[in-house]
């Protein structure tokens, strides 16, 4: 169970004047866990907010940052299964969450990408596959409207999806993520960006 609330956590990395989306940022955490043994929470707030060398990282961002991320490695490296992408709950629109769930998936591939080059013919098929489904998912559009039965379940059906696939992704780059790290780490500048040529994935709308 998380210690921290979706609106604790926006709250404090308002305060920080971070500009990244609550969703995309925990994205980008369960991208880069994906594929580093070693990837810690001073790495992740780097990529979230800007510090300067003088200034140390307020009490307030670290102590709550480090109970979501304490809680994000532990729910996908335990074996209860019980990993969730951290999204806001059903008191916001369908089309907030929606849009919640494109900036989730947006992060992931951004900490996947970044944090680790993984060489021609080392990714399994069927992680190659759900890197596709999470780029479709990400450039989808939240649709405005009335929401009905259908598009809240259908939502329901894209979140269960991404918990099970980023589990399996996990699971998969298991010897990947524990082999030899020397030289795997991308500076931004030399990551290439996932953009497979895809329809829309519209699941959510």
């Amino acid at each position: 169970m998380l210690q921290v609330t979706f609106p604790e956590i926006a709250a404090v990395m308002r305060s920080a004047g971070s500009t990244v989306p609550v969703s995309e940022g925990h994205g980008c955490l369960c991208g880069a866990l994906c594929v580093s043994a070693d990837y810690r929470l001073e790495r992740w707030l780097e990529e979230l907010v800007e510090v300067d060398q003088t200034t140390p990282i307020a009490p307030d961002l670290m102590q709550a940052m480090h109970a979501l991320y304490e809680d994000t490695v532990s729910a996908l490296r335990g074996d209860q299964m019980d990993f969730e992408p951290f999204l806001p709950d059903d008191s916001v629109t369908l089309e907030q969450r929606a849009t919640a769930i494109s900036q989730w998936c947006q992060g992931f591939l951004y900490g996947f990408g970044t944090t680790r080059a993984i060489q021609a013919g080392q990714m399994p098929k069927s992680v190659d596959e759900i890197l596709i489904d999470f780029t479709n998912i990400g450039r989808a559009e939240a649709q405005s409207g009335e929401d009905s039965e259908e598009d809240e379940e259908a939502y329901t059906q894209v979140v269960e999806y991404i918990r099970a696939a980023v589990q399996l992704i996990h699971d998969e780059l298991e010897d990947l993520r524990n082999g030899d790290d020397s030289n795997a780490a991308l500076d931004d500048q030399d990551s290439d960006e996932l953009d497979p040529d895809d329809p829309d994935y519209d699941a959510i709308h």
